[in-house]
């Protein structure tokens, strides 16, 4: 792929608002040829689609399509639209994603865990095997998958277990699907997997970095997304104080790791004032 989206259809979940709202923006400034803006918030995905649209040149369409991800007839009713209304899209950005954080046992089976996992780990599979098999067919131009997943799903951590097991299917999926297709010769179709630590979307309102790990901006982390979505690289984890907490718990006994992690990094205790959004 190019230095940029430009010429390219690109599809945005959770494109209404937050960081979704920021990939939908690049997109735009690149002259993708279109940006399809997918988000369950009406209201907000209009007023998107409407500012964006004013901000797009003549070669580029802003299309929105309202639909809840944590429903598999949605996805595949508006995936067929998208694909009778603007084609299939070259890039997916699989961005939207919800978290509850509290103690396994205060999470209620529906209200809770089931869209958790429906939202975070199942819908970016169905997304992508609504367009997957057009991508493959069409060797001759690149296209990516972005799988935004979190470094919960690689170091477990206290008020985080429904949500870090939505992210370690998801981690486990991406990253499983890139070698699918390298070993299958499918080299133009490439999956990014973002691994990052806590973001001020206010997703994660009250939480905390670890020790060496701050809390980064949205913007610093769509940057370091789109460049690493460009080049195809298979997995994007930040700060680099989460790579080194993974080195460091493969090395050290579990009950050594829960000492460091808990009272030197204090990673255990990053969600003890979570509060979400309001």
């Amino acid at each position: 792929m190019t230095r940029t989206v430009s010429g390219a259809r690109v599809l945005i979940t959770g494109a209404a608002s937050g960081m979704g709202r920021l990939y939908a923006e690049r997109a735009v400034a690149e002259g993708a040829k279109a940006v399809i803006l997918w988000d369950r918030d009406a209201g907000a995905l209009t007023r998107a689609a409407g500012i964006l649209g004013d901000r797009a040149g003549e070669g580029t369409l802003v299309v929105p399509y309202v639909v809840d991800i944590a429903d598999l007839g949605a996805i595949a009713q508006t995936a067929q639209r998208v694909r009778t209304e603007v084609g299939d899209p070259d890039i997916v950005i699989n961005n939207a994603g919800i978290v509850r954080g509290a103690f396994f046992w205060e999470h209620d089976n529906g209200a809770d865990t089931r869209p958790t996992m429906q939202i975070n780990a199942l819908a970016p599979m169905y997304i992508a095997r609504e367009f997957l098999p057009a991508m493959m067919a069409n060797r001759g131009r690149a296209s990516r998958i972005v799988n935004i997943a979190s470094a919960a799903g690689m170091l477990s951590n206290p008020r985080m277990s429904v949500y870090a097991a939505s992210k370690a299917a998801l981690i486990g999926w991406g990253d499983s699907l890139r070698l699918e297709l390298k070993q299958q010769r499918f080299g133009h179709v490439k999956v990014t997997t973002v691994c990052p630590s806590y973001i001020s979307t206010g997703m994660f309102e009250g939480a905390r970095g670890p020790l060496l790990t701050p809390v980064m901006t949205p913007e610093y982390v769509v940057e370091r997304v789109w460049q690493a979505m460009l080049a195809g690289k298979p997995m994007l984890t930040m700060p680099w104080t989460v790579v080194l907490s993974k080195v460091v718990r493969g090395l050290l006994p579990l009950p050594l790791w829960d000492v460091v992690a808990g009272r030197v990094f204090g990673v255990y205790g990053s969600m003890d004032k979570f509060t979400g959004r309001p």
